[in-house]
């Protein structure tokens, strides 16, 4: 039997160790997924670039090489691949986290385009989950489905200007209910999605009740349509330079936005509710995504440093110092990062998020750390091209390098697992006072003297 075409771009072993959890539909469709990423997509990474103005206009485009390989995944049959109908029986697919895992690696080497050419980009990703968990039917009509068709993009606003919004419990933006409207006013940036001329809503996160004595019931979730009277987007905010469009990643200002009753998401109070339950899975999509990153990153240090051209005082550039450590070194860090993205993807689905908090921590903290390094890796061999626009490197970089602040910094997740660890430690002292008392009475038993 001729091996899966999966092992080409992670390894044998990886796949070896999971196979048998993976069923006969995810393997076809991940064998489908990766013929299209390497006849249609990964072609067309340039070309979507080409087709970006450089201009103010680039803010009003929709890249025609993307509606082409939009309506030709969803005509494959690839789409939404990251919504499982274990979880979301009415809108999901047949697909498990762990299936989605392997998938969404193969994603992650075409950046946006990738993610987009098949409806498994942020934040679209996070919002329909968030819909089709906790909306409500109307509200899952009016924008969820809209949103499974790819016809339209959306933003998700939480993150505040003049606060520390790493703590969710610091955000201002007020939300409070006016007879049968909502009010909100608030300034918010950084607001991936809200540049884009097909963004159609918002999921505005707010305070709806600041004197609640649980600061985890003060926020509520409200839906705004993007082009409502009162929604200013200010500006695109650069990410290293970058601005993302045209998707953005924007400042955005609330001013007296009015919006009927209905648009309220679960209920008042259940903001925190929904953005833990919207955060898990983002953040193990990133990371899902970040691995395949980081093996491109590493392939495209491969071909440098065995180009025949680019050698250095008669010699390959892998015959020079350190590159082949650093070489070992990254297979090495991308085979274990591999292995916890599974193990936390195999968790969701057996304990779905909330059941899996531990393992998305882990990974949250360790994944963009390790691909950042394997990229800088193959940017010090690129040199002067490996931080240009002529390599995908430095965007890659860039776009790493903040998924170690987005969805939460990592000095929040590595506090939070090093207190998860602490504890243990009652459990850990105990195990260890009876394995010391067995000990001593062995001893006793024998006559003998420890000498540790």
């Amino acid at each position: 039997m001729s091996q899966h075409p999966i092992v080409e771009y992670t390894s044998p072993s990886s796949w070896a160790m999971i196979e048998d959890k993976i069923s006969p539909f995810a393997k076809e469709t991940l064998a489908k997924l990766i013929k299209f990423m390497e006849e249609d997509v990964y072609p067309a990474v340039r070309v979507a670039h080409a087709q970006l103005p450089a201009d103010a206009t680039r803010w009003q485009t929709v890249i025609p090489v993307l509606v082409d390989l939009k309506a030709k995944a969803k005509a494959l049959g690839l789409w939404n691949l990251f919504l499982s109908k274990a979880h979301y029986p009415q809108f999901g697919v047949p697909l498990t986290n762990l299936e989605y895992a392997c998938m969404a690696e193969i994603l992650g080497r075409g950046g946006q385009l990738a993610s987009e050419s098949v409806n498994c980009s942020a934040p679209d990703t996070g919002n329909m989950e968030v819909l089709a968990r906790f909306g409500s039917p109307a509200q899952q009509k009016k924008w969820l489905v809209p949103l499974l068709n790819g016809e339209i993009r959306s933003a998700f606003s939480m993150t505040e200007r003049f606060v520390a919004s790493s703590d969710a419990t610091n955000i201002r933006t007020s939300i409070r209910q006016e007879g049968n409207e909502i009010v909100i006013n608030g300034h918010k940036w950084y607001i991936s999605g809200a540049g884009d001329p097909r963004c159609a809503l918002h999921l505005v996160l707010g305070k709806s009740d600041p004197e609640n004595s649980d600061k985890y019931r003060q926020q509520s979730i409200v839906i705004v349509p993007a082009n409502h009277p009162g929604v200013k987007v200010i500006r695109p905010m650069q990410v290293f330079g970058y601005d993302d469009a045209p998707e953005g990643h924007c400042e955005v200002i609330y001013e007296n936005v009015r919006v009927p009753l209905e648009n309220l998401v679960l209920g008042w109070g259940k903001g925190f509710e929904i953005i833990q339950g919207r955060l898990g899975p983002g953040r193990i999509h990133h990371c899902m995504r970040s691995i395949g990153a980081a093996q491109y990153a590493l392939d495209l240090l491969l071909q440098r440093v065995t180009d025949p051209a680019k050698k250095t005082f008669g010699k390959y550039l892998y015959e020079h110092g350190t590159v082949v450590g650093d070489i070992a070194k990254s297979r090495a860090e991308i085979e274990s990062a591999r292995l916890l993205v599974l193990s936390a993807a195999l968790q969701i689905d057996k304990a779905k998020a909330k059941g899996a908090l531990k393992e998305i921590g882990i990974a949250k903290f360790v994944v963009p750390s390790m691909a950042c390094q394997v990229i800088d890796r193959a940017i010090q061999c690129y040199g002067a091209e490996g931080v240009s626009q002529d390599t995908p490197l430095a965007n890659m970089y860039a776009q790493l390098r903040t998924l170690r602040i987005a969805d939460g910094p990592d000095a929040v997740h590595i506090q939070q697992i090093g207190q998860r660890e602490l504890k243990r430690a009652p459990f850990v002292t105990q195990r260890q006072t009876e394995i010391k008392k067995r000990e001593k009475a062995l001893a006793a038993k024998h006559n003998v003297k420890a000498h540790l």
